[in-house]
């Protein structure tokens, strides 16, 4: 019977994981987007994980559920978030597009992808490393990034495939 069982666990985690993948993939892009938003917002104010977590009375553990999206955030939560932070309610819903346009959901995605970036470590480097530059100089790296970005796009083109096909 323990052999039974032991199989039975073994197999089980790979459901775990998929179910697990399924619970990120429906994760509501809304919950996403403010999630992003609490982080962002926590960072701008320069507040940690558990420092906000003691401030409107959670675990550091859930304000990470918060910021992934894992964990919806109640109305009552996000006025003591927003409390805590000295910030409006409405910052957290900031760049959401207007939920009567058709396009919402692929501007949410887009918007996401951003957040997400300019909430990693790397992103915030970049950007501060970038306004120490010039005007000028940004302007420059601007145009080299966008003839990477051409060139990586003009590699990944499937071969065989020309502009005049």
């Amino acid at each position: 019977m323990k052999r039974y069982a032991a199989a039975q666990v073994r197999t089980s985690r790979p459901a775990q994981a998929e179910q697990s993948n399924l619970a990120r993939e429906l994760v509501h892009p809304v919950d996403r987007h403010v999630g992003q938003q609490i982080r962002i917002r926590r960072m701008q104010s320069n507040v940690s994980l558990g420092d906000l977590g003691a401030g409107i009375g959670v675990s550091l553990q859930q304000v990470q559920k918060y910021e992934s999206g894992k964990n919806r955030v109640s109305a009552s939560m996000l006025y003591e978030l927003a409390n805590c932070l000295k910030i409006p309610v409405s910052r957290f819903f900031e760049g959401l597009p207007d939920p009567e346009t058709t396009q919402g959901q692929q501007i949410i995605t887009e918007i996401d992808e951003k957040i997400a970036y300019i909430s990693t470590a790397e992103g915030r480097r970049l950007i501060d490393d970038v306004l120490l530059l010039s005007p000028r100089v940004r302007s420059r790296i601007v145009a080299l990034v966008s003839s990477i970005v051409d060139e990586e796009m003009e590699e990944q083109k499937p071969v065989g495939s020309s502009a005049g096909s």
